[in-house]
């Protein structure tokens, strides 16, 4: 049931469906008695557009789940295991043309198998099946080898997680592959804002892992945060997606799937 509201429920509260929706009821009202009514939905909805497409808004949702991790430290020496959580690869479209189609983050493909190569003892789970809500027998884990293959990686090394459907599932599924023991180095490989989602189910999963943020969607800087960016391009999709973040962390931490609201490092004994 988790899974189908997310699917359903989630993307229809993304503020891109949300204000369509209301640009959509406010030119129905328009034809209407109510004309007048209607024409001030239209009115609030295309200035919410604005604020959601070209405002900082997107960079600061996004930059405070970015900056929760720092980057990996190595002075605890070399991993045991390698964990890249899927969402590159569209299992779908993967299928119907016969090679790997990758649409977004491919940040983790490839520093996983730059991980991979620096580590060659290191085990490596690529976790992924298909985010889909309808969907063939199409998986994510079934198109990584290939491409973590052309990038130099044996297809011995890896583990392939392809039963999972979201960030839950890859936690949970990962640690069943994994047997992590007690004492081991994992390192999870996923998007920075989504690293403190991910970090929150693992550890609730009793699987340990250390962070190793990429694909940063904001500058560090004062003012890469606060800039404007071109509505269509870059500021409605960095809305929906801090405002995805944000709503997932708040539905897994309701729901007791994760400990903290916000999960975020944990103090080294010392510090």
């Amino acid at each position: 049931m988790f899974f189908v509201l997310s699917k359903t429920l989630g993307i229809m509260m993304l503020p891109t469906n949300i204000l369509t929706g209301l640009l959509v009821l406010g030119a129905l009202l328009s034809a209407t008695r109510w004309a007048r009514l209607g024409r001030k939905v239209v009115i609030v909805a295309v200035l919410l557009f604005v604020v959601c497409g070209s405002s900082p808004l997107g960079n600061l949702l996004l930059y405070a789940l970015e900056s929760r991790f720092p980057p990996w430290d190595p002075s605890a020496g070399a991993p045991n295991g390698i964990i890249v959580l899927g969402g590159p690869i569209e299992p779908d479209l993967s299928a119907a043309h016969g090679m790997p189609v990758i649409h977004g983050s491919p940040d983790r493909i490839f520093a996983g198998a730059a991980l991979a190569r620096r580590f060659p003892n290191a085990r490596i789970i690529y976790t992924g099946g298909s985010p889909n809500l309808i969907s063939n027998d199409a998986r994510e884990a079934d198109y990584a080898a290939t491409i973590f293959e052309s990038l130099g990686i044996d297809r011995s090394r890896l583990i392939l997680e392809r039963a999972s459907r979201n960030t839950y599932e890859n936690a949970v599924f990962s640690k069943e592959l994994g047997k992590p023991k007690p004492g081991e180095h994992w390192l999870l490989v996923t998007s920075a804002f989504h690293m403190p989602r991910s970090v929150g189910l693992f550890r609730k999963a009793g699987f340990e892992v250390e962070a190793y943020p990429v694909d940063w969607r904001v500058g560090t800087n004062l003012r890469d945060i606060l800039s404007f960016t071109p509505m269509l391009n870059e500021g409605l999709s960095r809305t929906d997606a801090g405002v995805r973040e944000w709503t997932g962390l708040l539905a897994y931490w309701v729901t007791g799937r994760i400990d903290s609201v916000f999960p975020g490092p944990v103090a080294k004994s010392g510090d």
